[in-house]
């Protein structure tokens, strides 16, 4: 009997069995049932008659296919559904599914990834590879993470967003190219890139060129797709985040990239009150017409930053060479891949004053964290690579974990022991609201919390974060004088940039840290320096852009505090 399920293939049913296999597999359930649907996928993916055009009795009576497995493919033929398979991936997070779809990863491994390592998303993985945890966690090892983080870039070409920092490289090259070819045309960046938003669709491109020029030329390449509608182009290609291009006349250059290069809410605002020239050579130009400061394109997106540009009193926003010293790094003490002299040496010959070395607390085992004992022995380290390379000096700190109760990871003794405390939440992050800002208010009041961690937790394109009241948390961090960290780490840059003015008025310092767990991490300050500039976070207002002298003093002035306040 046909049904509407009967243009199944023998291959898409096949499929439902080698998933369910799969998921008993990452369960660590009945082996054997779990084989024998590998078995059956596979029986079904050979078979030469198509299973939809066969009764009941034909399926029983196919070679390899028993009454069990007939049951369940008539099932799939009536349904378009297995019950058994539903229900095993209702219990599966649907991030653990993702990962089960890279490449090299079997459900043995996805196992361990997900039951002893707590990931649970593709994001999650990514972060926990670029730290290092991969490789060196039994059965895995530095190949392994490698073709892991090789496939995973794959997948994110594919989707419909990129992170910024993996569309910089991307964007340029193309400017780079398209000028070197086509030198007689303008072609300038615009968009969501140009703004330096966290995430992007496409890069954007405004061009003088004629718009048939790059359809002629490209009409017949291999893997490209072009759809144009009037003066816009989007160049679509297998393996790269799509361009999108807007052609203009000389004189609508500027304007054009002017248009596209802020939030909605900017240009009404600034449309209700100013005016357009009729020619533009480029973007000052509007502003000057208009009797306003230039206002970079990362910080066009609200309304009232055009009342700063009218008063002339936008701020200077800080920039990468503002940074003094990294703040939140990781050593082979915990989880970083680097020793702590390496670093240091790293340090010194990028030009910065200081390191603020912390490595994992206890609680994170799955990070090699820190034991008391442990954090003794690399203090005594800490004092002689002070006594070797000074003026340049290391602070001794810890990301913290914030536990369950909002406590921090060890006692008070051994909390007085660091310079400076991160206090970070890395476990149970499915946290309601309320959760979430016991547990974070508790910790910021906390006297040895000197800087809050990635506020919310969140992966960008992965995880949400966990949900907090951001003006509480913003108001607690002034009321105990707690610095707010800015991850600087591009799938992190947490706290967003849309509560950083909000932290400045309530004279909050925050701090642009890279979380690095490698040399190449301190490179990530970059990243932060970008976001922070949308929301005009000046050096000033900024702890890793104090100078040495400026950080000692604020270190000690945090010490005394503390000591005066009951414990």
């Amino acid at each position: 009997m046909l049904t509407y399920f009967c243009s199944m293939t023998n291959t898409d049913i096949s499929e439902f069995f080698s998933a369910l296999s799969k998921l008993m597999d990452l369960h660590g359930e009945d082996s054997f049932k779990s084989k024998s649907y590998s078995i059956a996928a596979y029986t079904i993916d050979q078979l030469e008659a198509n299973l939809a055009d066969m009764d009941d009795a034909t399926l029983r009576s196919s070679k390899g296919i028993g009454a069990s497995t007939a049951a369940k493919i008539r099932e799939i033929l009536d349904t378009g559904k297995l019950m058994q398979l539903e229900e095993i991936m209702h219990r599966t997070p649907s991030g653990v599914l993702d990962i089960m779809h890279i490449k090299g990863l079997g459900p043995k491994k996805v196992r361990t990834i997900w039951q002893e390592m707590g990931i649970e998303s593709v994001g999650e993985l990514e972060y926990a590879c670029h730290e290092n945890r991969l490789a060196a966690f039994k059965g895995f090892g530095q190949k392994t993470q490698e073709a892991v983080l090789q496939n995973i870039a794959f997948i994110r070409n594919s989707q419909g967003f990129q992170l910024w920092a993996s569309a910089e490289a991307t964007a340029h090259n193309w400017i780079a190219r398209l000028k070197q070819s086509f030198a007689q045309y303008q072609f300038l960046l615009t968009g969501a890139f140009y703004r330096q938003m966290e995430t992007v669709a496409a890069i954007e491109i405004v061009s003088n060129m004629p718009a048939d020029t790059l359809p002629r030329l490209w009409a017949n390449a291999p893997g490209i797709e072009m759809s144009h509608e009037g003066n816009t182009m989007l160049l679509k290609m297998s393996d790269n985040i799509p361009i999108r291009f807007y052609f203009a006349d000389k004189e609508k250059v500027a304007i054009t990239q002017f248009r596209n290069a802020c939030s909605e809410t900017f240009l009404t605002a600034f449309e209700a009150e100013y005016i357009f020239p009729e020619k533009a050579i480029n973007e000052a130009d509007i502003f000057k017409a208009n009797h306003l400061q230039f206002i970079p394109a990362p910080m066009r997106e609200s309304a009232e930053i055009l009342e700063k540009s009218k008063a002339n009193v936008l701020p200077t926003p800080i920039e990468l060479s503002d940074i003094k010293g990294i703040i939140h790094s990781h050593s082979k003490w915990s989880d970083g891949q680097e020793t702590l002299e390496t670093m240091v040496q790293h340090a010194i010959s990028k030009g910065l004053q200081y390191l603020v070395i912390s490595d994992h607390s206890q609680a994170a085992y799955y990070a090699n964290g820190l034991s008391p004992d442990r954090v003794a022995a690399q203090q005594i380290e800490i004092d002689a690579l002070n006594q070797k390379y000074a003026p340049f000096k290391i602070f001794k700190s810890i990301e913290a974990d914030i536990l369950n109760d909002g406590s921090l990871d060890y006692d008070h003794s051994a909390l007085s022991t660091f310079d400076l405390v991160i206090a970070s939440v890395h476990s149970n992050l499915k946290m309601t609201q309320e959760k979430a800002m016991q547990r974070l208010l508790s910790a910021i009041q906390n006297p040895f919390t000197t800087i809050l961690g990635h506020p919310t937790g969140r992966l960008l394109l992965s995880r949400e974060g966990y949900p907090i009241d951001h003006k509480m948390i913003i108001e607690a961090c002034s009321d105990y004088d707690v610095v707010i960290e800015i991850n600087a780490h591009p799938r992190r840059l947490d706290l967003d940039w849309q509560w950083v003015e909000y932290a400045m008025s309530k004279g909050v310092l925050l701090s642009i840290n890279p979380d690095a767990h490698s040399l190449a991490g301190f490179d990530d300050i970059y990243y932060g320096c970008k976001i922070a500039q949308k929301a005009g976070l000046t050096a000033t207002q900024n702890l890793s852009s104090f100078s040495l002298v400026e950080m000692e003093k604020f270190v000690e002035s945090k010490k005394r505090k503390r000591n005066l306040q009951p414990l």
